[in-house]
């Protein structure tokens, strides 16, 4: 794992709630109330790229930036999910804001006893 993975990865398991899985193809996928809100994988240079949740208005000002698009299979269905694959336009702290943002919006979605559980574990 590079600095950057690591340090996103970090990130991510810092957050409320969090559990992390590998899956498809050795992606790390990064859950909360087994909601998917971010995935860590790598492309054929073994370059990381961060793939979240975004809002529509995120989505519409982010997906045609340079180092931004709209995340392969899940965008292509429909879902609002970027990928960053270089920090041209949204550098890490950004994206670390995005990610943040990404896990309140699946968080919201979840419901209230599933949000409850999770803020109050046993």
């Amino acid at each position: 794992m590079d600095s950057l993975s690591k340090e996103i990865h970090e990130f991510c398991l810092s957050l409320l709630g969090v559990t992390h899985v590998v899956q498809w193809g050795g992606s790390d996928v990064y859950k909360v109330g087994g909601k998917v809100f971010a995935i860590i994988s790598t492309d054929s240079d073994n370059l990381p790229r961060v793939t979240f949740k975004a809002s529509e208005m995120s989505f519409e000002m982010l997906k045609n930036e340079p180092g931004m698009r709209p995340a392969p299979y899940l965008a292509s269905r429909g879902f609002k999910w970027l990928q960053r694959f270089d920090d041209r336009t949204l550098d890490d702290a950004g994206l670390c804001d995005y990610v943040r943002q990404s896990h309140a919006m699946v968080m919201a979605g979840l419901s209230k006893k599933k949000r409850l559980a999770l803020q109050n574990p046993a």
